[in-house]
């Protein structure tokens, strides 16, 4: 089943939901357990790259990913029993590699690409395995990923109360 991710929908993540920005932002095709694929949109919103809306797991199992082709951005968070962000990581992603994330972190990906981002993942497909809405409670996750002059950078989510160092892997 392919399912599309509209524009609509991640206005609830972004940094500035009124910004124009890109109309498919991405496209998930879920198959066989753990054969999802994800295709992100090159572009940004405003000055946020494109990203996926970002969830959290029902479930304590590491979640694997492959990228297949592009360059991006995992963002990987976990939070506090409370919802504020305890621990901040990104990944940067390119062709060929191979990322895990932790059992407990939420994750987004963000194409800071000029070609799609194309991802497979090994995610349960189960309508309970993802939390949407502690990453829709506080509009995304502790920080924007954005253009800054023709480089990529952070921006706090005011949102949160606490931004933990970003650690880079």
């Amino acid at each position: 089943m392919i399912e599309p991710h509209s524009r609509q929908l991640l206005k609830e993540v972004m940094m500035d939901p009124k910004s124009e920005g890109v109309r498919e932002p991405y496209f998930v095709i879920r198959g066989d357990e753990g054969q999802n694929i994800t295709i992100l949109s090159p572009g940004k919103n405003g000055n946020e790259f494109n990203k996926t809306y970002g969830h959290f797991h029902n479930y304590q199992g590491v979640e694997i990913y492959r990228v297949v082709y592009g360059q991006g951005i995992l963002v990987m968070q976990r939070n506090d029993e409370i919802g504020e962000a305890k621990e901040v990581s990104v990944s940067n992603l390119r062709s060929g590699m191979t990322v895990e994330v932790p059992a407990g972190y939420g994750h987004a990906l963000v194409n800071i690409g000029k070609t799609y981002l194309v991802v497979i993942d090994d995610a349960p497909n189960t309508p309970r395995a993802h939390n949407f809405e502690l990453v829709k409670e506080k509009h995304g996750f502790a920080y924007y990923i954005v253009d800054k002059k023709g480089e990529v950078g952070f921006e706090p989510n005011s949102n949160y109360h606490l931004h933990p160092q970003i650690a880079t892997y």
